[in-house]
């Protein structure tokens, strides 16, 4: 057997091969067309929140009690900044009563 020969036998083996490839990729085609396509289910609605009504009622005690405390601490401060400013100028009148004397 020639090359010549060989190399024709060669070339018929491939045009089959590349005819059976062009048939089995028809099939594939043909068979994904015919195919339904899957969608994914639709995602279940997020449960809603109970209690909404509660919570912000919470919300508004909680941020009340804030102020609340937050308000006697700001008149404490108060009350001891004047006891503070009272008591230096008591014990200022009393180390110059002490200076004088003598």
């Amino acid at each position: 057997m020639s090359n010549f020969e060989q190399a024709a036998r060669d070339a018929t083996d491939a045009a089959a091969n590349s005819e059976q490839v062009a048939l089995i990729l028809a099939l594939l085609q043909a068979q994904q067309l015919t195919q339904q396509p899957v969608t994914p289910p639709a995602p279940a609605p997020a449960p809603r929140a109970s209690g909404g009504t509660a919570k912000w009622i919470g919300i508004g005690a909680g941020g009340s009690v804030f102020l609340l405390a937050l308000a006697v601490s700001a008149v404490a401060v108060a009350i001891s900044a004047v006891a503070l400013t009272i008591c230096v100028l008591v014990l200022r009148s009393v180390w110059q009563d002490i200076r004088k004397t003598p």
